[in-house]
């Protein structure tokens, strides 16, 4: 049914439920357009530059900071463009300079932005940072992800002393499998093949004969 169509029911005096129809249509129409509209406005691209796939030791100082660059849909760099990134409110997550989970920058004539002073925090995992850029009406939107890990170390062992550790444990550990071995025992109480130390030699010396009267 057309709008024509709707217009020509509304002057013919149609039933209630057709006029109802006719109403509806048109609003689908109209908000249609409006969604063509929409779809065909300018919109803004975001790159990457940096901080997409960092790995964030828990516990450091500063982070990986994500660094973005602003383009029109002619690839041209957009200056003052207002940019947002945001990170999780749990989880895996981190704040940024201003001790928030949001940050907001302001390209500059590259068309760049930077989140100041990230900082993760102590969940490791995963987590996403949305980023989100406008300027006169123009809108852009990107994600890029980073992982908070623990710091696997050996706090106050010097490298040499734990190896020494670790070879000694080694040697203790095959001493003793050698002396259970040369123990015996097996499952069945059995002595196995064992070899127990030599005897000791056994020294004759002749004696002083004793001289006396016949008996």
């Amino acid at each position: 049914m057309t709008a024509r169509r709707c217009v020509s029911l509304r002057v013919s005096g149609a039933s209630a439920g057709l006029r109802l129809l006719c109403v509806l249509l048109s609003s689908l129409l109209v908000l249609q357009a409006l969604a063509a509209q929409v779809d065909s406005s300018p919109k803004l691209r975001i790159q990457i530059l940096d901080g997409d796939g960092a790995i964030n030791k828990v516990g450091q100082r500063v982070a990986r900071e994500p660094i973005v660059q602003v383009e029109d849909e002619n690839s041209r760099p957009v200056a003052g463009a207002v940019v947002t990134f945001a990170l999780p409110d749990r989880g895996a997550s981190g704040v940024f300079a201003n001790g928030s989970t949001t940050a907001t920058s302001l390209t500059d004539q590259r068309g760049q932005a930077i989140a100041r002073g990230l900082r993760a925090n102590k969940v490791p995992g995963k987590f996403d940072i949305r980023v989100n850029a406008s300027h006169q009406g123009m809108r852009g939107a990107a994600t890029l992800a980073q992982t908070n890990i623990l710091a696997a170390a050996v706090a106050g062992i010097p490298l040499a002393k734990l190896i020494a550790i670790l070879l000694i444990g080694g040697g203790a550990a095959a001493g003793g499998a050698i002396a259970g071995t040369r123990g015996g025992g097996g499952p069945g109480g059995g002595t196995g093949n064992t070899t127990g130390p030599p005897p000791a030699p056994t020294t004759v010396s002749p004696g002083a004969g004793a001289v006396g009267p016949p008996r």
